[in-house]
């Protein structure tokens, strides 16, 4: 009997699991509503990768550039020398304008615009070079000893006076670049000088920005 009694009761306790089992089961599936819902698939496969999709004039522009970056050592030295070339041009359009942003290191600075500007104001004699060299050589030219001998002397002063401007240029902008610039180093300013007087005014760069006889400011700054 009691051996009846003990099946009987694991009988109805496994029959009450079960039964609480069946009905708590389908709780734990269900979704609360408090639970946010998940975020649509779009959103976050929103590039296929997790970034957005190119537009077209964005993946067109990515393709330019790509086919536009060296590969090869060949095309690498040909890139270089279109940059180069086009910082030439930019540089030399700079000098042109007088827009000092572009300007060499050498040109850049109060005391070489300084200079330039005492160089362009001044009557150089090295206008009058080309004219009497011509002379020169049309007498040189002409047959007669007594014009060619003429010519020669008439070379002989040109040198000699140019030479002559030169070193009064050196002597008298040195002083005022004692006087204007008291700080700063003279070293290179005579050849800087120098080789800007003794090319012709329309040829020299960057281009003259004052007048034959202009009255230079008392200051220039950066």
């Amino acid at each position: 009997m009691a051996s009846h009694g003990d099946a009987a009761g694991s009988l109805r306790g496994t029959f009450r699991s079960r039964s609480s089992i069946t009905t708590e089961g389908p709780a734990l599936f269900r979704r609360s509503k408090s639970e946010p819902a998940p975020e649509s698939s779009a959103t976050t496969k929103a590039g296929g990768k997790g970034r957005p999709t190119p537009t077209r004039k964005d993946a067109e522009a990515a393709a330019k550039a790509r086919a536009k970056t060296p590969r090869t050592r060949k095309e690498l030295a040909a890139a270089q020398r279109a940059t180069r070339s086009e910082s030439s041009k930019t540089v030399r359009q700079a000098m042109r304008d007088g827009d000092e942003r572009y300007f060499p290191a050498r040109d850049k600075g109060p005391v070489k615009r300084f200079i330039r500007d005492y160089v362009d104001a001044r009557f150089s004699l090295i206008e009058l070079v080309i004219p009497l060299l011509l002379v020169t050589m049309v007498l040189g030219y002409s047959g007669s000893r007594a014009l060619a001998q003429w010519g020669n002397t008439l070379l002989l002063v040109i040198v000699i006076v140019v030479v002559f401007d030169m070193f009064w240029l050196r002597f008298r902008l040195r002083r005022e670049l004692a006087r204007r610039f008291p700080e700063q180093p003279l070293k290179g300013t005579t050849y800087y000088a120098i080789t800007r007087a003794m090319q012709m005014k329309f040829m020299r760069l960057p281009k003259p920005q004052v007048k034959i006889g202009q009255a230079l400011p008392d200051e220039y700054r950066r």
